[in-house]
């Protein structure tokens, strides 16, 4: 008899023991949380996060918003045209200021620069190369009819001459054109008259636009003007080689956006 007390007493102490554990560790009781000024979000008497109400008033909290487009802005890049701008600008002041320009003022203000760099460039390969500065003058390039308008003998006397490229090249916008095939440049059918010719009506992820750039600078007439000629056939090139960079496309272009795979 004794034995059954113990026994049913010893289990008594047992259930309250699990009452009592249970009571203070019960994971599924609410946790009401009071509203504080500093809790990161809106709630109690609040009107904006952690201000309004009893909280410091909005308009004199720091509170998280969305980005601050107030005050004044300035285009530190300018990118139509890869290349441009580091080929025609005399020096880095006027190579920022073409970056941080307007469009529509570009023509204006860099034109004539750009065509005395231009120019300068080819004193500085004549000088080079042991000839007259004088003789050696930039070429009218393989534009031709595109810039300029077509005519009945094409490129041969529809010339695009310095001034007219650097017109062009100076806004450095990358124009597109909805009714021809998208392209920096496709020459046609070629040197003399470029049948079929297409060029600055876009821009395709094969294009290599920095050669392009320098054979429309550099190329002349054909294209070929200053590649790396030997005109001596002694086996060195005789001729700097200006209408390319020597890098050619090395990353894989799919057809889908964002259409370059990635680098190889």
């Amino acid at each position: 008899m004794k034995f059954k007390n113990i026994k049913y007493t010893f289990l008594s102490l047992c259930a309250v023991a699990a009452l009592v554990s249970c009571d203070n560790d019960d994971d599924n009781m609410p946790i009401v949380m009071t509203p504080t000024c500093n809790d990161g979000i809106m709630n109690g008497d609040e009107t904006g996060v952690d201000c309004g109400g009893t909280c410091t008033p909005c308009e004199d909290a720091m509170q998280p918003t969305m980005p601050d487009f107030t005050g004044t802005y300035a285009q530190v890049d300018f990118m139509g045209r890869p290349g441009i701008n580091t080929v025609l600008s005399a020096d880095g002041d006027i190579k920022n200021s073409h970056n941080m320009s307007i469009p529509s003022e570009m023509q204006a203000t860099f034109q004539a620069a750009f065509e005395a760099r231009l120019e300068a460039y080819h004193d500085v390969y004549a000088t080079i190369l042991g000839a007259d500065p004088a003789a050696v003058n930039f070429e009218p390039n393989i534009l031709g009819d595109i810039l300029n308008g077509p005519t009945d003998d094409g490129y041969t006397n529809n010339p695009v001459t310095a001034t007219v490229l650097t017109t062009v090249l100076s806004n450095d916008v990358l124009e597109v054109a909805p009714n021809l095939p998208t392209t920096y440049f496709n020459g046609g059918s070629g040197a003399p008259n470029y049948d079929g010719a297409v060029g600055l009506t876009g821009r395709t992820p094969q294009d290599d636009v920095i050669d392009v750039s320098l054979i429309l600078l550099f190329g002349g007439g054909d294209g070929a003007r200053f590649s790396g000629q030997d005109t001596d056939n002694d086996g060195m090139a005789d001729l700097p080689r200006l209408t390319s960079d020597g890098v050619g496309l090395t990353a894989t272009v799919g057809t889908t956006f964002p259409y370059l795979g990635s680098p190889e």
